[in-house]
């Protein structure tokens, strides 16, 4: 199965080279010097809800600087979002970055837009976005972390679409609806960093 048709089959909108790969040593070098906290689950209770038999990872306190040129990098791509998913939007969350550890995971599940989640009209997360900041390889290196797949899944379709793993190089953005099942798998070995936002 080509990875391409797969892309189309999730309707996936893929930007490589969305950050270049001085910028994602940049974050990841002041990801490393930050202060963490368990990653939160959106619309699992409360807004400052955990489990770690849900998803397993670290929130980084990011600087306001950091935080705000990658806010507006992604409010600068919401022309292209709009166009790929033919749909209006009219802003995105602040983004989150994250590190997940040997052993971090997030489960299978929805950001929005779906029944399970039970959301304000105006919280409605239409888009979700994940940015690699460093690669996934078979081979265990410094630079890199195995395992940690995003993984989109669909047990309804043909099995030859039914599950999908994004290969995740540095600096690439992934957008997809956020009515999208997926998940991450289990790191394996090193550290994941990445940071997701949602388009509204």
């Amino acid at each position: 199965m080509q990875i391409s048709r797969l892309i189309e089959k999730y309707d996936l909108l893929l930007t490589h080279h969305f950050f270049d790969d001085a910028t994602c040593q940049r974050i990841i070098d002041e990801a490393q010097a930050s202060d963490s906290k368990p990653a939160t689950i959106y619309g699992y209770g409360d807004d400052n809800s955990h489990n770690d038999r849900v998803r397993k990872a670290s929130r980084l306190g990011m600087s306001a600087t950091t935080t705000e040129f990658v806010h507006l990098k992604l409010l600068e791509h919401i022309k292209m979002i709009e166009r790929h998913f033919s749909i209006s939007l009219s802003d995105c969350e602040q983004p989150q970055f994250l590190r997940y550890d040997v052993g971090g995971f997030f489960v299978a599940h929805q950001d929005g837009n779906t029944g399970l989640l039970q959301l304000t009209s105006d919280a409605e997360r239409r888009v979700s976005v994940v940015i690699f900041l460093n690669r996934q390889s078979e081979k265990e290196d410094s630079a890199s972390y195995s395992g940690g797949s995003l993984k989109f899944s669909d047990y309804r379709a043909e099995p030859e679409y039914r599950e999908f793993y994004v290969p995740a190089e540095a600096g690439t953005l992934v957008a997809f609806r956020s009515e999208l099942t997926h998940e991450v798998t289990p790191v394996t070995h090193g550290k994941r960093y990445s940071i997701v936002s949602w388009y509204r």
